[in-house]
């Protein structure tokens, strides 16, 4: 069976309320699509979150090197669609790009073997442990308790919220709402904060003191990930575990942070890190350097790729992806207590896009 065709469309979701981090806020989050058909007919899908814009760079460079291929070649795809880029700028949108193809590719060559893809790419685990991620800057404190308390009443035993308010410029409430988050989720909850670079290597290094008094035992990205020299003297100045890794696009970014000691876990996301064979690649990379490893957002994809890494500490259950991912594909994983179980019926990546239902977001393709 060889590759077909391939078809994209984008999507724009509302968010459930505002969204807010230490640097960014949004109400919508945009999803691009990739369906790609064999000539027997078979279809898979994969996506990525982000710019619609992806979904040109997929039409004018990706197509052409992808249509006519074998199923099995995916890996030969890979290489010839990171080719494809070179003068368009590979990190960023086309990373992005490609990573929404391999996705669809690995996909349909499980689907061709009618196994899920954790057991075609060697399983070393059937289930993934998960944190609840969310806790945004723009949730009022009942909100956040609530998020964040009702994850753990559901059996997670770790949940992440967003710090660095305002870039940074209001810590003092940083510090009150992280203390609000440990009194919903009890004593017994790891409790995770995520800056998103919002803060000054001086100011993450104190905060990082105040958040431990509340039993913070994970800080991401508490300066900018852009800057390794920074990250690697915060990590050897606080008494939590370093987190990053979110903005990688392609190995050799994760084997720099690698080698920089910024990091006490190293994070990958597979619609960024040029798809399942990139994010596999960070996996072992991390392993090698004898560093945990931990996949960031987009839990549906996620809860098969993870299976396969060599060691993985957890997934991110991000709240804005996991409600696109049941409102747009059926099989979508629920959690289970504190994990997500790939379904081994289901072969592929176990997820059927719910295509009608999602029309009313469509704005592209």
């Amino acid at each position: 069976m060889n590759v077909q065709r391939l078809e994209t469309s984008v999507y724009c979701i509302p968010t459930d309320r505002p969204e807010a981090d230490g640097t960014l806020q949004w109400a919508s989050t945009t999803l691009v699509v990739v369906e790609i058909t064999a000539d027997s007919g078979l279809r898979g899908v994969g996506f990525t979150y982000g710019s619609a814009a992806a979904a040109t760079v997929i039409h004018e460079l990706l197509a052409e090197v992808v249509v006519g291929r074998g199923l099995h070649d995916v890996r030969g795809a890979w290489g010839a669609m990171i080719a494809a880029v070179r003068n368009a700028g590979r990190p960023g949108i086309a990373a992005t790009a490609i990573s929404a193809v391999d996705i669809a590719l690995w996909d349909l060559h499980a689907r061709a073997t009618g196994r899920p893809l954790f057991q075609l790419l060697g399983p070393h685990r059937t289930a993934v442990p998960i944190y609840g991620s969310g806790g945004f800057t723009s949730y009022s404190e009942q909100e956040l308790a609530e998020q964040l308390g009702g994850w753990v009443a559901q059996g997670i035993p770790r949940v992440k919220m967003k710090v660095g308010t305002d870039w940074g410029a209001r810590p003092a409430i940083d510090v009150r709402r992280v203390r609000v988050a440990r009194e919903a989720i009890g004593p017994d909850a790891e409790l995770f904060v995520d800056a998103n670079g919002a803060y000054t290597v001086k100011q993450a290094i104190a905060q990082a003191h105040e958040f431990a008094a509340a039993g913070v035992v994970y800080f991401e990205e508490p300066v900018s990930s852009d800057h390794l020299e920074q990250l690697a003297f915060v990590r050897e100045r606080v008494p939590m575990a370093v987190a990053a890794g979110e903005y990688g696009y392609d190995p050799w970014y994760f084997r720099d942070m690698l080698a920089a000691g910024a990091v006490d876990i190293l994070q990958a996301d597979v619609t960024r890190c040029l798809g399942i064979t990139g994010w596999l690649e960070a996996a072992e990379l991390a392993h090698g350097a004898a560093t945990p490893f931990s996949a960031h957002c987009a839990p549906s994809i996620h809860a098969q790729v993870g299976c396969a890494a060599p060691a993985l500490a957890h997934v991110e259950y991000f709240h804005d992806h996991a409600r696109i991912e049941h409102l747009l594909f059926d099989g979508a994983p629920t959690p289970h207590a504190g994990a997500l179980h790939p379904d081994p019926a289901r072969p592929g990546l176990g997820l059927e896009f719910k295509r009608a239902d999602a029309q009313r977001w469509r704005v592209a393709g």
